[in-house]
């Protein structure tokens, strides 16, 4: 009896080994086949001429001895660089107020810091356009309230950059807050019996303590700033960026060639930030040790002031250019007829031609957050918990986490020149919203697939052993253990590709077709079109429904992780 059990769990485990295998090679041929195979379309377009010859460098020296191309260039490094220079700081300001000091309301304050990553990048540049233009709130003095008037360039390099900070802040924001909740209260016990000083400490201790954390926030303000294509299209003027010059050479011109040549240079300073970010990451050590004393925040009503003040300001800075949106989107005309009215929601006369832009984007995200789901995990746990064909496990995670340094105007031309191929296999699914789907999930792909593989790690080998033990499939184990134990990042992740899906532009701007417009296009078009009041108003439905689905999902979580942990309670 023994022996025949003994057995039939080899032939068990032999039988699921081989199942592991093939589907980790099927992965790998996924990841391939969307990922690699588009940016290799695109890559071999750069080298060829409008009718196919191979061209060699051509298409490249053409670029460079283009001065206007050359200075779009130069104008992304210039508008990243100050990008970055505002926002980190700005963000590390906040994100110290709210984790080193004791002052009320660090919710309230953190969940209006996170309000722009629910709104499209469009809509910062409209704000700024309702709030600083020729009719602008603050641009006319309260439309001649107040007995002065503040005006700035706005269309320009000056409204591209506030618009970036104002979308990198939470990005930057949330990286700060990870890193400084982390501290080992002794070397500052230590400090302050050397009678160090508050800034001595700050340089010393603090600092150095997140200074990966400052990194990473560094790349990731960079980065986002440089791929940027909604706020240099709504404000950029004639400033033009590397973003919109691709949008110009595919849509307008027609010169695919020299789109993909301005596609992979956007990609270079993206990949080479990724990489520095990387290896500077795989050099951090422990700060936090086991005997380390979590951080005490001492007593200081001075402190509190201005940490009360600093954090007041940005929240009515972030309220303001939300409210200037909002405000401008219930008004009859602006700023002539400042009567409510609720017209502007009908958009059968504007650009967008209707609703269907936005019920699209509700179908489209919602799809993205299933099927993104769905594959992200499957695909994490396969690599983390896959014992067999290491080899190909880590080709699929280094492809995994690849989408991470490429921006989504990329994936998107890519996504032209391969899925668009007449012999191509696939060719039927673009102009679809298969193609929509499969680009957001494919964009956003990285940051859940992290998410996913973190927790993987938190959970317990011992579980996979005591199931192979016990002849208990992995099938079985997944669904009973693996997957409800990881139910509160598997929502977080559906919830990550819902509202990136809902406000992203740049992987789509390529793929929609005419009849499956999407709200973020939309925005953009209608703004072209002069329909600012109507785009104001679609950005609105697209932030409240963000908010909405973000609620529900703290609230429901808050619920779940109160059941999940009664297990451990005695």
């Amino acid at each position: 009896m023994s022996l025949a059990w003994m057995k039939k769990n080899k032939r068990s485990r032999l039988e699921s080994n081989w199942l592991m295998k093939l589907m980790l090679i099927i992965l790998l041929l996924a990841l391939i086949t969307v990922i690699v195979l588009p940016l290799l379309s695109m890559f071999k377009q750069a080298f060829v001429d409008s009718e196919g010859n191979l061209v060699g460098l051509t298409n490249f020296a053409t670029y460079l001895q283009s001065r206007s191309l050359i200075q779009s260039m130069l104008n992304t490094v210039t508008v990243s660089a100050a990008t970055t220079a505002i926002a980190v700081p700005l963000a590390f300001g906040l994100a110290y107020v709210l984790t080193r000091t004791n002052i009320k309301g660090k919710s309230f304050f953190k969940a209006l810091a996170m309000l722009p990553l629910f709104a499209p990048t469009m809509m910062h540049g409209i704000a700024l356009t309702y709030l600083f233009g020729h009719q602008g709130l603050i641009s006319t003095g309260l439309f001649g309230l107040l007995p002065f008037e503040w005006r700035i360039p706005l269309y320009g390099s000056t409204g591209i950059i506030i618009s970036e900070v104002i979308y990198t802040f939470p990005q930057a924001f949330l990286i700060l807050c990870a890193g400084l909740a982390i501290s080992d209260y002794r070397l500052y016990e230590a400090a302050d019996s050397m009678g160090a000083s508050g800034l001595r400490k700050m340089v010393t201790i603090t600092l150095p303590s997140v200074k990966y954390a400052l990194l990473s926030a560094v790349v990731i303000c960079f980065t986002l700033s440089f791929t940027d294509f909604g706020a240099p299209k709504v404000v950029g003027g004639q400033f033009n960026v590397l973003a919109t010059d691709i949008f110009k050479q595919v849509v307008g011109q027609q010169n695919m060639s020299m789109g993909a040549v301005v596609g992979i240079v956007l990609t270079i300073p993206a990949i080479i930030a990724f990489v520095v970010d990387r290896i500077v990451t795989r050099k951090q050590q422990a700060y936090v040790t086991s005997k380390s004393v979590p951080y005490s925040v001492k007593p200081s009503r001075l402190r509190n002031v201005g940490s009360y003040a600093y954090a007041i300001i940005l929240s009515a800075l972030i309220l303001l250019m939300m409210g200037a949106v909002i405000l401008a989107s219930v008004v009859k005309k602006w700023p002539y007829d400042m009567s409510f009215t609720w017209s502007n929601f009908d958009f059968s006369n504007a650009a967008a031609g209707g609703f269907d832009p936005f019920w699209n984007s509700i179908e489209m995200a919602a799809w993205t957050a299933v099927i993104g789901t769905l594959v992200t995990f499957m695909f994490a746990y396969l690599i983390e918990n896959g014992r067999v064909y290491r080899p190909v496990r880590q080709a699929a995670y280094f492809l995994s986490i690849l989408p991470l340094a490429l921006p989504g105007l990329v994936i998107g031309l890519s996504f032209i020149y391969f899925f668009n191929h007449p012999a191509n296999p696939f060719h039927f699914i673009y102009g679809t919203m298969i193609i929509l789907v499969l680009a957001n999930v494919v964009h956003f792909y990285s940051v859940p697939f992290m998410t996913a593989t973190a927790t993987l790690k938190m959970l317990d080998k011992e579980f996979d052993n005591v199931s192979e033990s016990m002849n208990v499939s992995k099938l079985r184990t997944f669904t009973r253990i693996t997957v409800p134990l990881s139910l509160p990042a598997i929502l977080e992740m559906a919830v990550y590709f819902f509202v990136n899906a809902m406000v992203t532009v740049s992987a789509l701007v390529f793929l929609y077709a005419s009849d499956l417009r999407l709200a973020s296009v939309s925005i953009v078009s209608m703004d072209d079109a002069g329909d600012t009041a109507a785009a104001a108003a679609m950005s609105v439905l697209v932030v409240l429904l963000n908010v909405v689905v973000r609620f529900l999902y703290e609230t429901g979580t808050s619920r779940l992780r109160r059941k999940m942990s009664a297990w451990q309670k005695r």
